[in-house]
């Protein structure tokens, strides 16, 4: 698939303002500081089309972005540690957790992980709400090229191990870096073969 147009339609806290459930859609969501602004600046070809910041905790809204007048990609705020008070983290997590068991069209979660560190428990404790609610979501490493190829697969092998304690099977995995553009080929071919999975 090739992104030849991507442009921001909306934000907000509630569901409900969200664009009309007429197009597939796809969120993007992960700890804060995992490098996701970048990973979808990186996918879309738009270098400031998400917001980057070295302050974790910066999306703090539900940003809709409309990519090649077909579907959604949206940037959800993340989870887990961020400079801001407890309260609006509490708020943020219940408006985005909404959107997820609401959002009719939501085909897939991707939720972001940094390669370079041991399994998190916000993001195995996130993933396993999850699988009981029955969301679609798929793994997606961040900051690849951070790490020496042994490192990485070490790493992969040990967020496998880790995952297979609680789950039969991993979740599909996509393996990027947002300064190589490793892994936009595979995520953007993923999302097109749901869209149209007769074209495949």
């Amino acid at each position: 698939m090739e992104i030849k147009e991507a442009r921001f339609i909306v934000s907000n806290t509630d569901v409900k303002k969200c664009p009309k459930p007429d197009r597939p859609e796809y969120a993007f969501i992960g700890r804060s500081n995992v490098g996701k602004s970048s990973l979808i600046n990186m996918l879309t070809g738009k270098k400031s089309l998400a917001k980057t910041s070295g302050k974790p905790g910066k999306t703090q809204l539900i940003n809709h972005f409309l990519i090649n007048n077909e579907w959604y990609l949206v940037d959800l705020p993340g989870y887990g540690y961020a400079k801001v008070p407890k309260n609006e983290r509490i708020k943020w997590e219940k408006f985005f957790r909404k959107y997820i068991q609401q959002r009719e069209n939501l085909y897939c979660l991707f939720v972001l992980v940094d390669i370079r560190h041991e399994p998190q428990p916000a993001d195995l404790e996130f993933m396993e709400w999850l699988g009981v609610n029955e969301i679609p979501f798929v793994i997606v490493f961040t900051k690849a090229d951070k790490l020496k190829p042994g490192e990485r697969e070490a790493n992969l092998k040990n967020y496998s191990e880790e995952m297979l304690k609680n789950w039969e099977e991993v979740p599909q995995c996509f393996v990027t870096s947002s300064q190589t553009g490793e892994g936009k080929d595979e995520i953007l071919g993923f999302i097109e073969n749901v869209n149209h999975p007769r074209a495949q």
